[in-house]
């Protein structure tokens, strides 16, 4: 791409942004798509589910919801490759290796698809640009040349897939300009506009201005035509995405709309409560009496800012869990269906017994009290663990998971788990509390959120400081951001030295704390080996010798999988020194502690307990589930060490977190903030980074994602008042 068509591309789009110039004139010489940024109505969900976005289905109880039709071996069963498939890849060159994830990508049509476009191959994960060129001149010849409008369109959608990969559900057309110019096609405007016109990508138009509305008298009247017509001319952003991302947003955005307005007084103040007194006088008689029977001040208003609103954030440490279990136990004592969803299978086994301890005697102060303990204590009986002890744990609180009202995300959504679904497929609900919010990206909470019956309230709770969601979408802090809802900020510490030192680090300060029970400790290291040696050494001898946790319940954390350090290093030392064996099953054997990741952002600890030709048996918080042998080399590593990453939403009675020499890249403070706070009671920090750990810390919160959803929900809320104000003049004229 040449200097002059960048120059060309982004002088528009500034144009643009500026109100200098129609967004429409940027396509002017194409059709356009139909209204391609207009906000789904209620058949949005069906229309993202046919764009192979988040199905819109939705299973009855017990029964999983549908899964887009890309191809077989999504679920893990064995892959079928036709051989048609084979002899193409033959022709164009391609190993024979890649045909079971080019039938799984684009079905078994897939030799028809590739003969009409070879560039579709960028659709199979692992394939590059060059690839996917040489692939397309084996087939085409010289027809293949660098401006085929097949080529620009494969190119434009590989890029915005490869933002979503690092969160971005849209980009910016200085970005996809950028990233466009690498790969010399030699007109990238041409190149975007072969894209919309292909309905491959959409084009979206959000308003740079976008926020509360004033209230401004004489909606209707010929001054407010005139501002209205100003209105139109109001600067704009534009921005390019997926289908299935960018309408994700936008059906989240509705569904957040259509909770909030659950009551009248949703949207009349967008802050939290100045006071819990404030909030209680104006809550229903039985929240009242609830909210002042809650065992801390943050939970008493957290019940009653939920009281009065549909919609409520709620943010803290894992201190504040005890909160969203106080909230819901009040409203179950008030006869309402209420539930609390949790990212992991361990978390869930976390706010059971919360919920359990609150549902005390009299569930006062002393059953708070005994939910904090709960969060920090290695119970006798080992239902704290994540290795075996831990299973048995799991599987004591399973019977009670029903009663207690706790469930994860995903099998609330798969319907293996959670609330039952009524006739249409909704959720029976009338509370629904979501802990580790930051882990909902834009597709899960919008099948979440469109499951949720009208009436019924939703309260979002996470820690703002941890990583976010594996992905595409930052729907938590888009929220909080936006100011669309009550907001309670826990005002409750997570306790001890881990706790302060974690506090410390939310806040950019990398403290020293006391920790007389040696609660942390540093171990200094020179290189990775020595690196390597003393986390095998505090594992498997100094903390279950100096602090009393037992090897089984001390998890370690890396920054990567690669590296002299990193988790693959790790975990064979690991496996060596705790469970030697030749690994007879796919590099497994018996005993090994495993990482089984499902689906990206979704992992969990758990035990080999035996493989056969079904595949590997393992055992996981109490359930024994089957990974197939053709999906152990994408789903399984070995666990005894797990990026941050992967911990996120888990917790251990002890963690070890290494910092290598060679990866003081990867540290930010989001990164350290997550792993120190994965160890309840105790924190070793094999620390090799020199300074590169309090330069992580002070370097402030993770850069933002580039999505929509913010502006979606304040143009809403900008929309919602001058409704208000247009009625409200209408009844002063009567």
């Amino acid at each position: 791409m040449s200097n002059d068509r960048t120059a060309e591309l982004l002088a528009a789009v500034r144009a643009v942004e500026n109100g200098e110039r129609s967004a429409d004139t940027f396509f002017t010489e194409r059709k356009q798509p139909a209204s391609p940024a207009r906000r789904p109505a209620a058949g949005g969900a069906q229309d993202r589910a046919d764009a192979g976005g988040v199905p819109a289905g939705r299973a009855p109880a017990g029964q999983a919801a549908p899964r887009p039709a890309r191809g077989e071996g999504l679920l893990g069963g064995r892959i079928v490759v036709p051989e048609e498939v084979r002899a193409l890849l033959a022709e164009g060159g391609a190993p024979e290796s890649l045909a079971p994830r080019v039938v799984e990508a684009l079905g078994e049509g897939a030799a028809e698809v590739l003969r009409a476009d070879p560039w579709q191959l960028l659709a199979v994960a692992g394939v590059h640009p060059e690839q996917a060129d040489g692939f397309a001149r084996a087939l085409l010849g010289e027809e293949a040349g660098p401006g085929d409008a097949r080529r620009a369109v494969a190119l434009v959608v590989r890029l915005l897939e490869r933002a979503a990969l690092r969160g971005d559900t849209v980009q910016e057309p200085a970005a996809l300009a950028e990233g466009l110019a690498r790969h010399a096609l030699p007109d990238p405007q041409e190149a975007v506009r072969e894209a919309v016109d292909a309905g491959a990508v959409l084009v979206f138009e959000d308003a740079l201005d976008a926020g509360p509305a004033p209230s401004t008298p004489g909606r209707g009247s010929g001054q407010g035509a005139e501002e209205e017509a100003g209105e139109e001319q109001r600067p704009v952003r534009m921005l390019f995405g997926l289908d299935r991302y960018a309408l994700a947003e936008e059906s989240l955005a509705d569904a957040l709309a259509r909770i909030a307005s659950t009551f009248d007084t949703a949207h009349q103040g967008r802050g939290a409560a100045d006071t819990a007194d404030t909030a209680v006088e104006s809550a229903a008689p039985g929240w009242s009496a609830a909210a002042e029977a809650a065992p801390s001040p943050s939970a008493k208003e957290l019940i009653a800012t939920a009281a009065g609103s549909g919609l409520v954030t709620h943010s803290g440490g894992e201190a504040s869990r005890a909160e969203i279990a106080a909230l819901v136990v009040a409203a179950r004592r008030l006869g309402l269906r209420a539930w609390a969803l949790t990212h992991t299978d361990d978390g869930r086994a976390r706010m059971t017994r919360l919920v359990e301890a609150v549902t005390g005697p009299d569930g006062t102060a002393a059953a708070a009290a005994a939910a904090t303990a709960a969060t920090q204590t290695d119970e006798a009986d080992g239902e704290t663990g994540q290795g075996g002890q831990g299973g048995q744990g799991g599987e004591s609180g399973a019977h009670t998971v029903a009663d207690t009202g706790c469930a994860t995300v995903a099998g609330t959504l798969a319907g293996t788990e959670g609330p039952e679904r009524d006739a249409e497929g909704m959720l029976a609900v009338d509370l629904l509390a979501v802990c580790d919010a930051p882990q909902l990206d834009a597709e899960g909470a919008a099948a979440l959120l469109e499951s949720l019956p009208d009436g019924a309230r939703l309260v979002l709770s996470g820690d703002p400081g941890v990583l976010g969601a594996a992905g595409p979408g930052q729907v938590f802090g888009d929220l909080v951001a936006a100011r669309y809802c009550p907001h309670v900020a826990s005002r409750t510490p997570d306790p001890g030295p881990v706790g302060e030192l974690v506090s410390g680090i939310g806040v950019g300060e990398l403290l020293q704390v006391e920790a007389p029970g040696k609660e942390v400790v540093i171990v200094p290291v020179q290189d990775a080996g020595e690196a390597v040696h003393r986390t095998v050494q505090l594992v498997a001898d100094s903390v279950p010798r100096a602090i009393g946790v037992p090897t089984e319940d001390t998890q370690v954390i890396t920054p990567g999988h690669g590296g002299s350090a990193g988790t693959r290093a790790l975990n064979a030392a690991l496996k060596e020194r705790l469970n030697p064996g030749p690994g007879r099953f796919a590099g497994f054997d018996p005993g090994d502690r495993v990482a089984h990741s499902p689906a990206p952002g979704r992992t969990e600890i758990g035990t080999v307990a035996s493989a056969d030709e079904e595949g590997l048996h393992l055992s996981c918080h109490g359930r024994t589930l089957t990974v197939p042998p053709d999906r152990v080399p994408e789903t399984l590593r070995h666990g005894w060490a797990m990026t941050a990453h992967q911990a996120a939403g888990l917790r251990w009675p002890a963690a070890v977190v290494v910092l290598p020499g060679d990866a003081t890249e990867a540290l930010s403070r989001a990164w350290v903030y997550t792993a120190f706070g994965r160890g309840e009671q105790h924190l070793s920090v094999v620390h090799g980074a020199g300074d590169a750990l309090p330069r992580a810390v002070v370097s402030g919160p993770a850069p933002e994602r580039v999505t929509r959803l913010r502006v979606l929900l304040t143009e809403s809320a900008r929309a919602a008042e001058a409704d208000g104000v247009g009625e409200g003049d209408m009844g002063s004229t009567d």
